[in-house]
C-alpha cells in the first residue's frame, strides 16, 4: 500500500493515490480548477517495503494533485452577549476550502 503524509494548508495529512482531500484554501494563482500542482512538502513515503521518513522533509519526493473544486465550510456561529447590559451580537464565518485529488506519489529516488 502506497501513501505519504504531506503538509499543505497549514495542516498534515495522509494521503493515497486515487483519494480525495480538503485542505484550507490554497493561493488564488495555484488554486485554479483544474490545474495540476506539485505538493513538495512530503514528510513521510511508504511504497511496498520502503519506508522513507524525512528529516524533517524527503529529499526529492513530490505528490502530484489536481484541484477538483473550491467550496466553503460550514457555517460557524459567533455569540457574544453581556448580562444586564441589552448587548448581544451574532456573527457568521464560512472558511473556505479547496478539495483536491491525489494522482502519484513520486519517491525522487
Amino acid at each position: 500500500m502506497d501513501y505519504a503524509i504531506i503538509e499543505i494548508g497549514g495542516s498534515q495529512q495522509r494521503v493515497s493515490p486515487g483519494d480525495m482531500i480538503r485542505v484550507n484554501r490554497l493561493q488564488a494563482e495555484e488554486a485554479k480548477v483544474g490545474k495540476s500542482i506539485a505538493i513538495e512538502r512530503v514528510l513521510l513515503v511508504r511504497s511496498k517495503k520502503t519506508l522513507t521518513i524525512g528529516s524533517p522533509i524527503v529529499e526529492g519526493a513530490t505528490v502530484k494533485a489536481t484541484v477538483v473544486s473550491e467550496t466553503k465550510g460550514k457555517k460557524v456561529i459567533v455569540f457574544k452577549k453581556k448580562r444586564t447590559k441589552q448587548y448581544r451580537r451574532t456573527k457568521g464565518h464560512r472558511a473556505l476550502h479547496t478539495t483536491l485529488r491525489i494522482d502519484a506519489i513520486q519517491t525522487g529516488k
